[in-house]
């Protein structure tokens, strides 16, 4: 597939801006900086960061096994996602498909960079419609999205329906891992050489417990994340959160066992849940959380939070009709979950 064909116009000829640590890049304490305009007096932060996060791709790199010229840091995973739209889609003409109950943000950014919204709704069992997902998309579909595990239904998608898609979607097919760190299943990434068309979409708020540093991490070919990186701002990561984030990835060990100990509260809570009378379905997880079929949702939903426990309710929402979602918490908190329900 020929990724430049994918490319809005206007973005193709884009120059993009040249910040003062662009256009020199040593940061050597022997050197004198009267370039960016920076306040001279010293306090830590006075000097813009790097605006390529190179120590932190570094460790992405070594990590992950992805080369740097194949990873791209984010204000949070929505900010990549916009780039995305930005980069691919023409407002007004083109199109993106997306596979509800799913995250939310799709469709927003869609609405925000006024691209048409294509819904091909999960099948009863969240798994993607891919027969009809192929028969819909045309010539102005230009991104599919597929959250794996998916939220709210915390369910994998099968990896045989994913490579179907990601060969025969004409566009840029797009995994959304924000939770792949809880799955069984492999990340996408190891794969991510065989297909010029995919991006994997990553982050730092779930698994290593960072959701208020907002980083996320885009990883694609070189041509993808050097046309990303043309619109992308300058410093769109502050100093602060990459140092946080580095320190974070040299804890590898706290991490695992973190993850470990999450996947443990999710099975208990789980079998927990099952026992409780007002409890109608615990749906499968690959997840931090569970979704939940109750029999009244909206009513269990405003009682839990009169006893001072605030989950999701997503009874509105396509597939979960009375179902709500559950975090999984520390162990006192699933146990205090547990026995409100039953006196609920």
């Amino acid at each position: 597939m020929l990724i430049k064909n994918l490319i809005r116009e206007n973005i193709k000829s884009l120059e993009a801006y040249s910040s003062a640590r662009n256009e020199f890049k040593e940061m050597s304490s022997e050197l004198i900086f009267i370039d960016a305009n920076e306040n001279p007096f010293e306090t830590g932060l006075n000097r813009y960061p790097d605006p390529q996060q190179n120590l932190l791709k570094d460790a992405l790199s070594s990590i992950k096994g992805i080369s740097k010229e194949e990873i791209l840091l984010g204000n949070g995973s929505d900010e990549v996602l916009d780039l995305i739209f930005r980069v691919f889609c023409e407002p007004k003409e083109d199109s993106v498909i997306v596979l509800p109950p799913t995250y939310g943000m799709y469709e927003v950014l869609a609405n925000t960079n006024a691209i048409d919204l294509i819904k091909i709704p999960l099948l009863e069992n969240f798994q993607p419609n891919v027969k009809e997902i192929i028969k819909v998309q045309d010539p102005k579909s230009k991104v599919l999205f597929l959250c794996s595990p998916n939220n709210p239904t915390a369910n994998s998608f099968d990896a045989n329906s994913i490579e179907t898609l990601i060969k025969e979607f004409n566009g840029i097919v797009v995994i959304d891992e924000a939770y792949i760190d809880f799955s069984t299943q492999e990340s996408w990434l190891g794969r991510l050489h065989e297909f010029s068309n995919l991006i994997v979409i990553q982050t730092l708020s779930k698994a290593y417990g960072l959701a208020a540093i907002r980083l996320g991490i885009c990883y694609a070919s070189e041509e993808i994340i050097s046309i990303l990186n043309k619109v992308k701002p300058p410093y769109n990561i502050n100093q602060l959160t990459q140092d946080v984030a580095l320190r974070a990835l040299l804890k590898k060990e706290k991490v695992k066992n973190e993850i470990v100990t999450l996947i443990a509260e999710r099975n208990q809570l789980m079998k927990d849940l099952e026992k409780v009378e007002i409890v109608e379905k615990v749906h499968p997880s690959d997840a931090n959380f569970l979704l939940v079929k109750v029999d009244n949702a909206n009513k269990r939903y405003d009682q839990l939070v009169k006893k001072g426990i605030v989950v999701r309710n997503r009874t509105h929402q396509t597939l979960c009709e009375n179902c709500l979602r559950f975090t999984v918490g520390t162990a006192d908190e699933n146990k205090k979950l547990i026995n409100t329900l039953k006196l609920v």
